[in-house]
């Protein structure tokens, strides 16, 4: 495969297969497919968006891009909330310890600033020695003593959402439907969570402007 080839067959409007996706996406972890690709590549998606397939496809190369977490043998129902991101939210930090005071764990992988927001984990790293980057080890740990920990977004879990998610901050493609549910679902799939709670935002301080934009995400 070439990387251009893509590139124009997304930019064409066409649908990209799952071994295309893949062959992409672990180009741009190995290096032989290059930022400006793949930059090139989440700009045609930006404007021509994605079927349920080719979405599909994205969380499960992103999911399957590194490890996944386990939590099978707990008592506790284990569930997490996700926010798509707003200016002022700070739900993740209130409602996280509330569930596990209901009797759930809660394994809350959190995310950076994207675009005009400010994420989660920089919120938590205004305080002093707060560790936002434990082993996946340390952190299941912290879950199962304390019921709960928040932690970002590590180079062990769904790597290739990690280098992409830098990348849609630098370019101008946050707000794509296709992309936003790529980088949550691998997280959340990742975390080996039973249940979770999508928070999505809309209105002129979030990525989804209009109700009808966030209807589409939350479906």
């Amino acid at each position: 495969m070439i990387p251009a080839d893509l590139i124009s067959k997304k930019r064409d409007g066409e649908s990209l297969s799952a071994e295309e996706i893949k062959w992409f996406i672990d180009g741009f972890l190995s290096g032989t497919v290059s930022e400006g690709q793949m930059t090139a590549l989440l700009m045609a998606v930006y404007f021509r968006g994605m079927s349920d397939n080719e979405t599909f496809s994205l969380v499960d190369v992103m999911l399957n891009s590194g490890a996944r977490l386990d939590f099978s043998s707990s008592e506790s129902y284990v569930a997490d909330k996700h926010s798509t991101g707003g200016i002022g939210d700070k739900v993740s930090l209130i409602i996280a310890p509330l569930m596990v005071s209901a009797g759930l764990k809660i394994p809350m992988i959190a995310g950076r600033g994207l675009g005009f927001t400010g994420g989660t984990v920089d919120k938590l790293e205004t305080i002093p020695g707060f560790n936002p980057s434990p082993s996946l080890s340390e952190f299941k740990n912290w879950v199962d003593a304390n019921g709960c920990a928040i932690i970002g977004q590590s180079g062990e879990i769904c790597p290739a959402d990690k280098k992409i998610y830098a990348l849609r901050d630098q370019t101008g493609t946050v707000p794509s439907i296709p992309l936003i549910c790529g980088s949550i679902m691998s997280k959340k799939i990742a975390e080996g969570i039973s249940g979770l709670v999508l928070d999505v935002k809309v209105g002129n301080g979030a990525f989804m402007k209009t109700l009808e934009e966030a209807r589409e995400l939350g479906a």
